[in-house]
């Protein structure tokens, strides 16, 4: 029997997905393998855009750092290259100083907060591999918000992960200092849309 050399499959770069990006085609690259990515609902939208305005009044006013969405992308590995797109992003302003050149392109910084909204296509494992990979890659806090069961996953280096419930505080610890909301907060406005 004669072996057959298959041609190994291309991988591509972060230049490439901004290329796709500019194409109209949605995605993340994980070690260079292109994964299309589809608009996660109206509950999903919600939840993000609650965080983001919390995060955003307390945040600015401050002078803490930047809070930003996941159209940004994070170039989290290279050669092969992974640009990850948490749904909300919080960098310092160590990270980035007022004033600073923002380049174009994709954040060469990890961010100190990584934020993720469960999307009904997302698993809780592949989740929590997500905010694994964020702590890994030098973020110091990654939260994990869970629609259907209306609880957030914290997650911290060298810290064990809790799970917050309606009921509990959700608080920016030392990566933003002051920062609090009550779970229940983030999950009362779809609520209200008559959305369940």
């Amino acid at each position: 029997m004669v072996a057959t050399l298959r041609k190994p499959k291309q991988l591509l770069t972060a230049a490439d997905l901004l290329r796709l990006d500019a194409e109209g085609k949605r995605g993340e690259l994980v070690r260079g393998v292109f994964c299309e990515t589809m608009p996660p609902g109206k509950i999903h939208g919600i939840i993000a855009a609650t965080l983001v305005s919390f995060l955003n009044v307390f945040v600015r006013p401050r002078r803490l750092g930047i809070v930003a969405t996941s159209e940004m992308g994070v170039w989290v590995e290279r050669d092969p290259d992974t640009v990850r797109a948490p749904d909300i992003a919080f960098f310092s302003v160590e990270q980035d100083p007022p004033g600073a050149e923002i380049p174009a392109g994709y954040s060469r910084n990890v961010p100190a907060l990584a934020v993720e909204v469960a999307s009904p296509s997302d698993s809780r494992p592949a989740l929590h591999d997500k905010a694994l990979m964020w702590l890994t890659a030098g973020a110091r806090m990654a939260w994990n918000v869970h629609p259907d069961t209306r609880t957030v996953d914290v997650y911290r280096p060298n810290i064990a992960t809790i799970t917050l419930a309606e009921g509990d505080v959700l608080s920016g610890h030392d990566i933003i200092p002051g920062f609090s909301c009550q779970v229940s907060e983030i999950f009362e406005i779809y609520a209200a849309d008559g959305v369940r």
